[in-house]
């Protein structure tokens, strides 16, 4: 008999791995499913469009901590979440559902703020709320969110299409999301001790949006029609830039080169990590809810980019046979781990 030790749990499956093998034997019966389960957002043919579906799952204590995420950004925030993974597919958000459960603790005015913040969101990205569901929670809150997107079907960007020598680039700065919400639980935990405390909260106003209040790359996407450029893969910086980066060489069968001297960091970034005794490095490598986008372009499209102030060419893609590799500021070669947050884990 075999011990119960040896038994596979979800836990050691993980996040990743449980969606594998929930999902690995799965038969698409629709000729019109284009894309199923495996990247930022499914994609199901209508005539020469593609619609893109993607939802998430946020959770009171698990994604979200009421003690200082403020309703109105928890509902902006949530549909944000969910745009960003159609901007990673290359598409153009069109509409949003919106199912919530509550407990009794919550009020009609506190769920009126929470519809607040989504409002703001579906007003700010051009988007429509059309539907969704309503029921109690013995606990807490729940909220689910599906957003549908449209782009030309030749125009859709999948995890799957980089390859060797092409650039690895990311938008914005990195790590800024994670320091925010340390600093945030570090004065939840003094507040927790004594609620008279004022909160330390002054010069950090950026790293605090980043985590209370992100944005959707909507203006990068945007770029890349100016620019006339489509790139050959993309995926949104939700979980850290290291297992995002995994996402796509394993998607696309590459290997790549990330210079650690590359990673863009605002400087409050670095502050707060400096405060924290935490290397920026870390943060952006594991952190989380950037909600940047990370994407692979042909070496040619290099001077397309390389004047974006927006745009950062942090490595490159490679034959898969050299890996996932970080190249040190020192020169060391150390292998990539996806060291981002896992909702599996024990």
């Amino acid at each position: 008999m075999t011990g119960s030790k040896n038994r596979e749990t979800i836990a050691s499956l993980g996040e990743f791995g449980l969606i594998e093998r929930l999902t690995g034997n799965l038969v698409k019966r629709q000729g019109s499913t284009l894309k199923g389960v495996g990247d930022d957002a499914a994609v199901i043919a209508c005539g020469d469009q593609g619609m893109v579906v993607t939802t998430d799952l946020l959770l009171e204590g698990i994604h979200f901590n009421l003690m200082y995420m403020p309703l109105k950004h928890l509902g902006y925030k949530s549909v944000v979440v969910n745009l960003s993974d159609v901007y990673a597919m290359n598409a153009t958000p069109r509409q949003i559902t919106v199912s919530i459960a509550i407990s009794s603790k919550f009020t009609l005015e506190m769920v009126e703020e929470l519809y607040q913040g989504i409002t703001l969101a579906c007003e700010k990205y051009g988007v429509d709320l059309v539907g969704g569901d309503t029921t109690s929670s013995l606990t807490g809150m729940m909220i689910s969110i599906t957003a549908l997107g449209t782009a030309p079907l030749e125009e859709i960007t999948y995890r799957s299409g980089a390859r060797p020598n092409e650039l690895l680039c990311v938008s914005g700065d990195l790590g800024g999301a994670y320091m925010g919400l340390q600093l945030l639980e570090r004065e939840n935990e003094v507040y927790k001790v004594n609620p008279s405390t004022q909160p330390q909260l002054e010069g950090y106003d950026y790293i605090l949006q980043r985590q209370l209040k992100p944005e959707a790359r909507g203006d990068i996407v945007e770029a890349f029609r100016k620019m006339e450029i489509k790139p050959t893969a993309m995926i949104d910086i939700s979980d850290g830039l290291s297992s995002e980066i995994m996402h796509i060489c394993k998607a696309s069968g590459t290997g790549c080169h990330l210079y650690e001297e590359k990673i863009p960091y605002d400087q409050q970034t670095r502050d707060m990590a400096l405060e924290f005794n935490i290397n920026p490095l870390v943060a952006a490598l594991n952190g989380g809810e950037d909600y940047e986008l990370l994407f692979t372009l042909p070496l040619a499209l290099y001077d397309k980019v390389k004047e974006d102030p927006d745009i950062t060419v942090i490595g490159h893609m490679t034959k898969p046979e050299e890996g996932t590799i970080l190249v040190t500021s020192g020169g060391s070669l150390i292998p990539l781990q996806a060291g981002g947050f896992n909702h599996m884990k024990g």
